[in-house]
Parts: structure tokens; C-alpha cells; sequence
């Protein structure tokens, strides 16, 4: 079983853009939105991927995550409930840290949203200058909740 252990911050500037190694486009979304164990479908690209989390103990969670055909992804997409996310994200590599920064298109345009993986719930990790208020843990940035 993995963990996962990430902090969420939302982000002032776009200064992300000019220093990301990488952009995807992502749709996804939930065939389970239950606190205790949410299930989630998401195309990345041309991959597609299904994965379940388990609920937050403070910032580490239960997470599996698993490759799918795409074909399976994309009807998978077509029964889940709820709004289906359309965003892009950029990756970001700054001191030692890989940060995820999500661009919503849809439900939420204009919103923007950094992640950052570590190794410990005790990590406190190196901000880069786009970073802005912690959101760690508040169910309203939840995608989930989109």
C-alpha cells in the first residue's frame, strides 16, 4: 500500500509556467466520493489511470493508483457522478521538490492550485515564489468536492 503525504497551496503568481518542465491535460472523474474511500478516474494525455484514496489522517492518506486502457478510462468517465474535471497542470522541479500545479478549466475556471508530495508528515518544504496561502486539508479545494 502507498501512502501519500502532500501539502495544497494556492498560487499568486504565474511565474509557474516559465519554470515547468512538463504540461498534461487532465480529465477526471469520481465513481466514489465517500469520505472514507474516494474512487477516481483520470485521463492524462493519452493515458488513463484509476485510483483510490483512502481518508486523510492529518496529510497522509492511503493511495493506489493503477493504469488502465484507455479505451476502459473514457466509459469509466461517462459513469461518474458528479462533475467531471477538466484541468492542466504543470510540473515544477524547485530545490529537490517536484510541485503538481493544477490550471482548472472546468468546474472551476481560473482557479489554481499547487501540490506537493514529501517524504514525512514533518516535511516542511522549500516554497517557491508563486506560492501562496496553505489550503492543506480544507475540503473546499478537495477536487473530489468540485
Amino acid at each position: 500500500m502507498a501512502k501519500e503525504i502532500e501539502r495544497k497551496y494556492l498560487v499568486k503568481s504565474n511565474d509557474y509556467q516559465t519554470l515547468a518542465e512538463k504540461k498534461l491535460d487532465i480529465t477526471q472523474g469520481y465513481l466514489s466520493r465517500k469520505v472514507e474511500a474516494t474512487v477516481r478516474v483520470r485521463i492524462i494525455n493519452d493515458k488513463a489511470f484509476i485510483t483510490i484514496k483512502g481518508q486523510n489522517n492529518g496529510i497522509v492518506r492511503n493511495e493506489w493508483e493503477y493504469e488502465i486502457p484507455i479505451a476502459d478510462g473514457r466509459e469509466m468517465l461517462a459513469l461518474c457522478k458528479g462533475t467531471v474535471i477538466n484541468k492542466v497542470r504543470y510540473i515544477v522541479s524547485y530545490e529537490g521538490m517536484i510541485w503538481e500545479i493544477d490550471e482548472f478549466l472546468y468546474p472551476n475556471p481560473g482557479l489554481v492550485v499547487a501540490e506537493v508530495e514529501l517524504p514525512s508528515a514533518e516535511d516542511e518544504p522549500p516554497l517557491p515564489s508563486f506560492i501562496g496561502e496553505e489550503v492543506t486539508g480544507n475540503p473546499e479545494y478537495y477536487n473530489s468536492n468540485m
